[in-house]
């Protein structure tokens, strides 16, 4: 289970305004964790840790003082003990330490588009209604809910699922970095849980969610929760936990709140032409259809392009051996659920294949092995040395790493393709 989570203005000021987020957007591709919507970048702590106890003292002071009532505060709080599980969560993220390749093929698999395409049967009728009111397509829809909870299924495991204000307790207290967006999603869960939103007669484990307090079908966090769920089903409760059609609805809410463009989808698999410059593929530079067109870059099936003008930008994720994606500005908003790339693309597969779309046509270079974390940081470390400005050294391969490998591999007579494996640490390890 992930841990998470533009509409088009007719102006000529909202269209100038979507493609800034899109370029931003596209940007951030791998460039934190995933933690949850929303969740800011880490940064070093200030002060030490205080002791669990004494932090707890504070977050029920916190809580009460922030419309949590202090009987409620008190009694999800008083005595609560800290889970280590979930601190180490926070260090082993499966879509930034996995090979891309597993992460993704780990979640499309042909149980779950077959379980998937039950839902979309079963549900067509409320799926149509969210369709027609948000303008989200529903094969985006039940990917996100394939992704997140495998339709659900998972929200009953109690070795998968955690409680909620336990989770985000400790978070708030281990984490410094993060301390005060963990505070405050914390008192976003307590202030649900004081008015009596979340069907617990329902839910005979409690409240229970993510290792990063995310919550329900699509995996809201208590914040994402109280601004963008919505009441689909009309008994009343806008009920993420329970209701699979509140849960859909409230994900189509979200997304076009963050500027999903209706009927655009999301991009598609792309094939290059012999002898493409890699260095084209920078992820943050869009050109329009018709000069990817140009440029000999083709769609691996035949899709129609209405707008030869619109903009995509073209990923490698897997280098120039890999296969190739043109990405549209509705991918920038799949990565506001969460900015892993690895993330995004999968639910973006899994709604091509939901919608009966083939497979990927061009394989993963499968033996390659990926880097650990001390060898990104060590090759970090040595393109800044030899002066390629990476943008820091966090072990985590995004695009001021890519631009930097980018520039090395061209100054080598390599493709200039951005792509990390240990051939190329080891290659740079050998150079004077």
């Amino acid at each position: 289970m992930d841990d998470r989570i533009m509409s088009a203005s007719p102006s000529q000021q909202g269209r100038h305004a979507g493609l800034r987020a899109f370029r931003l957007g596209i940007a951030a591709l791998a460039l934190a964790p995933g933690l949850a919507v929303g969740a800011p970048e880490a940064a070093a702590p200030s002060a030490p840790t205080p002791s669990f106890e004494t932090c707890r003292t504070d977050l029920i002071a916190w809580a009460t003082a922030h419309d949590v009532p202090q009987a409620v505060a008190q009694a999800q709080l008083g005595g609560l003990e800290s889970d280590p599980d979930v601190l180490a969560a926070t260090r082993n993220q499966g879509e930034f330490v996995r090979p891309i390749w597993d992460y993704i093929e780990a979640s499309i698999t042909p149980a779950r588009i077959e379980a998937g395409q039950r839902k979309l049967a079963e549900l067509a009728t409320p799926l149509a209604a969210i369709e027609a009111k948000y303008g989200i397509d529903r094969y985006t829809l039940v990917a996100f809910w394939g992704v997140e909870s495998t339709y659900g299924t998972v929200l009953d495991n109690l070795s998968v699922v955690k409680p909620v204000v336990r989770s985000l307790a400790t978070l708030s207290c281990g984490d410094p970095a993060r301390a005060a967006y963990w505070r405050d999603e914390l008192t976003a869960a307590l202030q649900i849980l004081a008015r009596d939103e979340a069907p617990l007669d329902r839910m005979p484990n409690g409240l229970t969610g993510s290792w990063a307090g995310a919550m329900g079908h699509t995996q809201f966090m208590p914040t994402v929760y109280q601004q963008h769920a919505v009441d689909f089903d009309g008994d009343g409760k806008r009920d993420i936990w329970t209701s699979a059609t509140d849960a859909l609805a409230s994900t189509a809410n979200y997304l076009r709140g963050h500027g999903w463009r209706p009927g655009e989808g999301w991009g598609y698999e792309v094939v290059l032409p012999e002898g493409f410059d890699a260095a084209l593929a920078d992820e943050t530079t869009p050109r329009s259809l018709a000069a990817w067109r140009d440029l000999g870059v083709k769609p691996t099936q035949n899709r129609p392009i209405p707008d030869e003008a619109a903009q995509a930008t073209l990923i490698l994720p897997a280098g120039i051996r890999g296969p190739a994606f043109l990405l549209r500005p509705n991918f920038a908003v799949i990565l506001r659920y969460n900015t892993a790339l690895a993330y995004a693309l999968t639910v973006a597969q899994l709604s091509d294949r939901l919608r009966g779309d083939p497979g990927l046509s061009r394989d993963w270079p499968r033996g390659d092995r990926p880097l650990t974390g001390d060898e990104r940081r060590d090759l970090q470390t040595r393109l800044t040395e030899r002066g390629y400005a990476t943008g820091g050294v966090d072990g985590k391969i995004g695009p001021k790493t890519r631009a930097a490998l980018r520039a090395y591999q061209g100054s080598q007579g390599l493709p200039a393709d951005g792509y990390a494996d240990a051939a190329l640490l080891e290659r740079i390890r050998a150079a004077p």
